[in-house]
């Protein structure tokens, strides 16, 4: 049968095992049972503290400290005893659920919203564009926070990413897939915080869903031979959208690189225009050889007073929209886009000249997608690229052949040079 003792009775053994450790009779800490798994440990100064003295699944014996003797009662101690035998039953280890308490205690877990803020505050200074900054954050703000914003991050598993995604999965996949994105990596921060102990599972999320219909995503482009009358369409405005279009054509440029161009990028001497490296897509620099019709183009072009340094400005000095470029291509090609030049471009030069396919890529200033090949291939062509964007010029304006031996136009360039 279970012994009971009073607080009387615990008062008297801590008075005789101090007196005892004093007389030199015992040594050291003494633990005495309680009863029910309750252990009183005494110190040799009489200082002593509750054990709860439980059998951990696996049969393992854990001694979990419950408090100090005089802080905490009997009554609340057997509390925690019976507690923590609750817990053993349900098959966990009482000391690893107390220990895990109080180190969340010590570093507590964030709610999703809380942790996102910090994980994009952590990754402000990685985006080159602002946009992307804000669109990262805002994303979440629009589709995830009012759905599981409140959940702590150890709380967010499949079930709640379903919820934040199932509304949009179809309607607007692209938006769905970087929220997903990013409330993955949101939880994976917070495995590396100690917060979690697991990543989500995101591949399970994205067949839970279902897939997406698959569809080529290219942008509307002018046709190789629809190109000149267009691009003839475009020279009729002397707006500075238009002026502003014509050249990122004739640079194959994309149009944040052309919106974004400044003079002292310009060098009339070597007739080239230099993107630095925080302008470009691809966190390189590329240098564009331009043609005659391009530096005549800048030349003819109005530097304006309030700002001497952006090439083609919009309102209040800031670069021209990319709303402004579309806008000014859907008079004369109201079904394409203006990154769609890029591909007809390429489509041209795959077409109707003999260029060489990395010249033509190193000319839209595209990655090499093999990393063994870009390790060795270290020129950017600019050479070769500076007969084909002169021939293109050519095209667009109709002064060109059908098709461009541009090996025939480099060594006329070179004889007449």
């Amino acid at each position: 049968m279970a012994r009971s003792y009073s607080d009387l009775t615990a008062k008297k053994l801590i008075k005789e095992h101090r007196a005892a450790c004093e007389a030199g009779e015992r040594a050291g800490t003494t633990k005495y049972s309680w009863g029910q798994g309750l252990v009183l440990a005494v110190g040799p100064s009489g200082n002593a503290s509750w054990i709860a003295r439980i059998t951990a699944p696996g049969g393992k014996r854990r001694d979990i400290g419950v408090g100090k003797y005089g802080e905490v009662s009997i009554e609340a101690a057997r509390a925690a005893v019976l507690d923590h035998k609750r817990i053993a039953r349900q098959g966990q280890d009482p000391k690893a659920v107390k220990d895990a308490k109080k180190q969340s205690e010590r570093n507590p877990i964030p709610t999703f919203e809380v942790a996102a803020r910090a994980v994009h505050g952590q990754r402000k200074g990685s985006f080159r564009n602002p946009k992307h900054r804000d669109q990262w954050i805002n994303s979440l703000q629009n589709y995830a926070f009012p759905v599981i914003g409140k959940l702590r991050v150890d709380e967010i598993g499949i079930p709640a990413v379903t919820r934040v995604l199932r509304p949009i999965w179809l309607e607007k996949p692209e938006t769905a897939r970087r929220v997903l994105q990013r409330v993955a990596a949101v939880v994976a921060w917070s495995v590396g915080e100690g917060h979690r102990d697991h990543e989500l599972p995101v591949n399970a999320i994205r067949m839970g869903l279902g897939g997406h219909a698959t569809k080529q995503s290219n942008f509307a482009a002018v046709s190789v031979e629809d190109a000149p009358t267009t691009f003839k369409a475009l020279q009729s405005s002397d707006s500075m959208s238009a002026r502003c279009l014509i050249f990122a054509i004739l640079t194959a440029a994309r149009s944040a690189e052309a919106r974004g161009a400044r003079w002292p990028e310009v060098d009339w001497v070597a007739k080239t225009w230099t993107i630095p490296a925080e302008r470009t897509k691809t966190a390189t620099e590329h240098v564009v050889p331009l043609s005659p019709l391009a530096v005549e183009l800048l030349k003819g072009h109005p530097v304006v007073a309030n700002n001497d340094e952006l090439i083609f400005p919009g309102g209040k000095g800031k670069p021209l929209t990319d709303v402004a470029l579309s806008k000014t291509l859907k008079v004369a090609a109201p079904a394409a886009t203006v990154h769609g030049w890029r591909s007809t471009f390429r489509d041209w030069a795959a077409e109707r000249t003999n260029v060489q396919n990395e010249v033509a890529e190193a000319a839209l200033a595209h990655i090499v997608k093999s990393k063994v090949e870009a390790a060795y291939r270290r020129t950017k062509f600019l050479e070769k690229r500076r007969p084909l964007m002169a021939a293109w010029s050519e095209f667009l304006t109709g002064a060109a052949a059908e098709i461009v031996d541009l090996n025939e136009a480099r060594k006329m360039k070179e004889s007449t040079g």
